[in-house]
């Protein structure tokens, strides 16, 4: 296939324009609009030239991993693969360093971009051969990463309650609510994948009303209703972070990422998880630099591998719905995908300083709450233009279920059960056997 250098350079110029504005829309995931974008591809015909549509995709992507930290940190309102970035980046927030977080997350996310760069020699060969490995294993996997997550939720033995029954309930109140929410969560799961909610024309987006009402309006309405000023921000020229500590926090955060960009369901706030724990990153700064990390790893790493020769690496919405569309790529491509990916990060991480600064100002300029108001109606009508009032509905039932662990100190990563657990039973063979006890079919 001929590649046209101008041509692949204006497209992804433009991916980076559109996902930059894209990225800052609270809650609005970027594989939404590139499924649109498919959509209309397939609909009108070449509209955009066959050859170039991966690379303004990536683009795309790219933009998004590193910009999406901006929603995240100064409106609250995460993806999957922020949920750790929100509760260290709102405590940054209300400290006045709100700037300093999202410039640590978003240079987390450029090492990120460099270490899949520094993967090459072991993409062509090793990964897939990891991948074929682990395959036939999957189902046991996930099922020990999801009893990892509730374990590690286990009591933490505060004990300061002044009786025996006290302390029992203070230590229960955050495990119980964990417990709760991955079970209402991977209850809701079992339905959104064995009902059809949504209109069928809306059917691609299924799932975005659900992770909509699980991770951003909670805490958007918490900050709405929170009475506590947001303090003056104060923008650094420059951040201590040295070299030891971007050589641990990528470290990790590479390991978490690369672990959600291969196995099937596990998102960046699982790799982060695991990540965290497997290296015990306790300096709250390589926290949110290795989440930066994870993110990017995780977003731009799973779109990446599609493009390895032979090798079928690639995982997540975006290579499911690209891939009936393009199929014929090689090395060739594959060094192409780098160069978009490495020139679309440069210049998100310089929009992401503009932009940080910008998000700044007007926090000081416009009263808190009404930006959380706004950011909760563009959320509610971004669910309503993609799933009708069928899609509000399921987002304010998610939304209920999301409110646990934000109201009650437990993990919001236990909301991940929507997706772990319907698809560790499909791939155990149990999923339509329990989805028919439960009623659902």
């Amino acid at each position: 296939m001929e590649f046209n250098f101008f041509s692949i350079l204006f497209y992804s110029i433009l991916g980076t324009l559109i996902a930059s504005i894209l990225s800052l829309i609270p809650a609005l995931h970027i594989y939404n609009v590139i499924g649109v974008i498919i959509l209309l591809y397939l609909k009108f015909g070449a509209i955009i030239p066959r050859e170039v549509l991966p690379f303004l995709l990536m683009s795309m992507v790219v933009t998004y991993a590193i910009l999406n930290t901006i929603p995240s940190i100064f409106l609250g309102a995460p993806d999957d693969s922020t949920i750790f970035v929100v509760l260290p980046g709102q405590k940054y927030l209300l400290l006045g360093k709100g700037y300093e977080a999202a410039i640590l997350t978003g240079f987390g996310s450029l090492m990120g971009i460099f270490f899949l760069v520094l993967l090459t020699p072991l993409t062509f060969n090793l990964l897939p051969l990891v991948k074929q490995v682990i395959s036939p294993h999957l189902f046991w996997i996930l099922g020990l990463i999801v009893v990892y997550i509730l374990m590690s939720e286990w009591p933490k033995g505060t004990e300061r309650a002044p009786t025996t029954w006290g302390r029992f309930f203070e230590a229960w109140r955050g495990l119980g609510a964990g417990l709760l929410t991955f079970l209402l969560s991977g209850f809701l799961g079992l339905i959104v994948f064995n009902k059809s909610l949504v209109p069928l024309q809306s059917s691609f987006q299924g799932i975005m009303p659900v992770f909509v009402g699980l991770f951003a309006i909670p805490w958007v309405l918490l900050n709405l209703l929170s009475e506590k000023p947001i303090p003056r921000q104060h923008i650094c020229s420059s951040i201590d972070f040295n070299a030891d500590l971007t050589l641990r926090g990528t470290l990790a955060g590479s390991f978490g990422g690369l672990i959600a960009a291969l196995f099937p369901i596990v998102t960046g706030g699982v790799g982060g998880l695991l990540a965290g724990h497997a290296t015990a990153q306790r300096d709250e700064r390589i926290f949110v630099f290795s989440q930066g990390v994870a993110k990017s790893v995780y977003y731009v790493g799973a779109f990446l591998f599609f493009f390895v020769p032979a090798g079928r690496l690639g995982k997540g919405g975006l290579v499911a719905m690209l891939g009936p569309v393009y199929s014929s790529y090689t090395s060739q491509e594959y060094f192409l995908a780098i160069a978009v990916m490495l020139f679309s990060a440069g210049i998100a991480f310089l929009m992401l300083i503009q932009y940080s600064k910008f998000i700044i100002s007007l926090i000081g300029k416009v009263n808190y709450q009404i930006i959380s108001g706004i950011v909760l109606a563009i959320l509610f009508i971004i669910v309503f233009l993609f799933a009708g009032w069928i899609g509000i509905f399921i987002s304010t039932v998610s939304a209920a279920i999301g409110l646990i662990p934000v109201l009650f100190g437990s993990r919001r990563l236990n909301c991940m059960g929507v997706l772990l657990v319907p698809i560790t039973l499909n791939m155990a063979g149990l999923g339509p056997k329990i989805a028919s006890a439960l009623g659902i079919f």
